[in-house]
Formats: structure tokens, sequence, C-alpha cells
């Protein structure tokens, strides 16, 4: 599983964990019940809490996307793969709603929306 983590990011170790790990189940790099690393590895492996990667698999397991088994490990739960990207999608729909509305309040036409999108989009995307 690879993994990389940004200490520059804004957004919390736990959160690019999580976001990276669902990414690797919903494009299907990682298949219904394959074993994950185990807490301890994986703090080890990414040198993090072993705190930090428990909150990550018990946030995967409540989200659906993984399931324990005590004694045994943690494992990729069977995906409904488009019910999620709907649900995921719709998530997003209502997000840019509320930037639309601030949007408006400054001013903003679509074009300057759509470049501060970009330029968004841009900075996230990882080098390659």
């Amino acid at each position: 599983m690879n993994i990389i983590i940004s200490h520059m990011s804004g957004e919390p170790i736990y959160q690019q964990i999580i976001n990276q790990i669902k990414t690797l189940i919903l494009a299907g790099d990682l298949t219904e019940g394959e074993m994950l690393p185990s807490i301890r590895q994986l703090g080890k492996d990414l040198r993090i809490s072993v705190i930090t990667t428990k909150r990550v698999y018990e946030e995967l397991e409540r989200e659906k996307f993984i399931y324990s088994v005590p004694g045994k490990g943690s494992f990729v739960a069977l995906q409904n793969c488009e019910a999620r990207i709907k649900n995921k999608r719709k998530q997003i729909e209502e997000m840019l709603k509320d930037v639309v509305k601030e949007s408006r309040l400054l001013n903003l036409s679509l074009a300057e929306i759509t470049e501060i999108l970009k330029n968004v989009y841009d900075d996230m995307t990882p080098a390659k």
C-alpha cells in the first residue's frame, strides 16, 4: 500500500491516510477481502503514531470501507462503488453550492470561480 503523507498540507495526517485508502479501495487497487497492514505495521511503515493509525482504521470501519476481525486483522469490505460514488458526488455538489453562495456575495463571475477551482485542483494534484 503506497501512502504519501504531506506534512506541508493543511489536512490532518489521519485524514490524508483515510482519503488515500478510500481512493485505493474505490479504484479497485485494494480488493474485497484483502487484508490491510496491522495498525502497528502501518504506523511503523508511515512513521506515525499507532493512535493515528487506530483512528484511521476506526473511521474507515465506521464508513464501512473496511471491517475488522478480532485476532485476525482488518480487511477491505465489499463495496457498492456506484452507490458510494453517487453519494460522494452529492456531497461534493452540496459543498460547491456553499462555494457558489459565498462567491456571489463577492460578485465573482463563473469564470473567476472556475479559475479558483482550477488553481486549487492543480495545487492539490500530486506530482507524478
